[in-house]
């Protein structure tokens, strides 16, 4: 098995109470249906970012599309990391999920 990290963009968080909770609830459930294929529920980022090019300079914002969270997951396979991101409810609030395998520490 390998680690896949699921970078979250776009989405948002309902404006309701109750609406963020009902959220909170579908994260929680999605997690608990993956069990232990969660090696870290993740955060969300705040929208500040800064970039740095090869040459040292400093930029305000991304480079390319602002990441709006993260997780991490293990699978088989990155085809197999792509069917848990489907289930994922980041998808239901209008976000995208790009997965990336990582590399086995050395």
């Amino acid at each position: 098995m390998a680690n896949f990290v699921l970078l979250y963009s776009g989405g948002g968080m309902p404006e309701s109470e109750a609406e963020q909770a009902a959220v909170m609830q579908a994260w929680m459930a999605w997690y608990g249906k993956l069990g232990d294929a969660v090696v870290d529920e993740g955060n969300p980022f705040t929208p500040v970012a800064k970039s740095i090019s090869s040459d040292g300079r400093v930029s305000d914002g991304p480079v390319g599309t602002m990441a709006t969270g993260y997780s991490i997951v293990k699978a088989d396979s990155l085809n197999a990391a792509v069917d848990i991101a489907k289930g994922c409810p980041q998808l239901s609030s209008g976000g995208k999920i790009s997965v990336y395998e990582i590399f086995p520490a050395m």
